[in-house]
């Protein structure tokens, strides 16, 4: 018999990262589909979060990336006021390389069978077009194109969202939510974080950025030339590094602020679009000594989801924005909520989470 002691299901029954309501494991040979959905609760309603699309190292790696993503799913939905659980869905596999049509489609039929306990959209290596192709198999799939009837790129609400917890951040340290004269670092300038550049240097702050990808640097130094108020490091090693940096913003892969990063952060305050930013339990405290403020990942991020949730009842791009704008005010609570309580704005926004999804469960 095979031990699974250190496997999938000693990760889902008895660890930290457990709790969920159900997890399924998808394979389509035809296609080379190989996919992992995470419904961690939907004690608020139909689980809803993306598909991300990504060359995990292990199958191992996969299960531990959904199930970290749709619980913070659940949070971040409970926090944006939706009524939507969490869920998360993982493509393994490298996109450029393997995504097709058969493969989304042979995906969409697996969220289908669902029957509406898990609602899809975008997220990291898929996009518009894919969730259109998902949605011919699939109509519980969001963020399609206006064409097809969907809301489009959720990326333009998400940065958005993003903005105003900065905004809500610089309120409460320095007492002014104007960003003018402030330096950010962005850490990652793809999807999300380009259109958060924009709101930055709109709103008159220096903006230094780094990605992965040069072509997303470059993309946005040919849009701002010199002397617009953007520069560009090496790596996100050199970026959380920089003299004078106010604000960082990560926006890429999560584990950002881990015990490597946390120790030589120069910023003051950390606020971005990346998911999972605290790599373990106890990063948020490590913060809290340096004296850091941590605007919540879930919190913050959440214009993206309050999007697709509203291309659910007929999309109004107005609406979904003011809602988001809200992040500004659920920013600014969670952080009263951390000083009367004496704890880091990560474990107050926790609370008040749980407290909402216990509410929810009651008969």
């Amino acid at each position: 018999m095979t031990d699974v002691s250190d496997g999938v299901l000693h990760t889902l029954f008895h660890s930290d990262q457990g709790g969920h309501e159900q997890v399924v494991l998808c394979q389509d040979r035809a296609s080379g589909l190989k996919a992992v959905i995470a419904i961690h609760s939907t004690a608020l309603g139909p689980a809803l979060g993306g598909t991300r699309f990504y060359p995990y190292a292990s199958e191992e790696e996969a299960v531990s990336d959904a199930l970290n993503l749709s619980r913070g799913m659940s949070y971040k939905n409970a926090m944006a006021g939706l009524d939507h659980g969490g869920g998360k869905a993982v493509i393994i596999g490298d996109p450029e390389r393997i995504k097709t049509e058969e493969l989304l489609l042979a995906y969409g039929r697996f969220v289908a069978s669902l029957g509406g306990r898990y609602v899809t959209a975008c997220d990291v290596g898929t996009y518009v077009a894919d969730m259109d192709v998902v949605a011919r198999e699939c109509r519980w799939t969001t963020g399609r194109s206006p064409e097809n009837g969907g809301a489009g790129d959720s990326s333009v609400l998400t940065a958005f969202g993003v903005f105003q917890g900065m905004r809500a951040s610089a309120q409460h340290l320095w007492g002014d939510p104007s960003l003018r004269g402030r330096r950010v670092g962005v850490a990652g300038v793809g999807k999300v974080g380009h259109h958060l550049v924009e709101h930055l240097l709109e709103d008159g702050a220096e903006v230094v950025i780094t990605d992965v990808r040069q072509d997303s640097v470059r993309r946005i130094l040919d849009r701002h030339p010199s002397p617009s108020g953007v520069t560009a490091v090496a790596d996100t090693d050199a970026l959380i590094r920089v003299e004078g940096l106010d604000i960082y913003a990560p926006c890429a892969l999560g584990g950002a602020l881990n015990d490597n990063s946390v120790p030589v952060l120069t910023a003051k305050i950390v606020c971005g679009a990346a998911n999972n930013q605290l790599e373990h339990a106890g990063v948020e405290k490590d913060l809290a000594d340096r004296g850091i403020l941590y605007a919540p990942d879930y919190v913050v991020n959440a214009g993206g989801v309050i999007q697709v949730a509203d291309e659910l009842h007929g999309f109004d791009f107005e609406r979904c924005k003011a809602k988001a704008a809200k992040i500004f005010d659920t920013t600014l609570a969670i952080f009263a909520r951390a000083k009367e309580d004496g704890i880091p704005p990560a474990a107050a926004a926790d609370r008040i989470a749980e407290h909402r999804m216990a509410e929810a469960r009651r008969p």
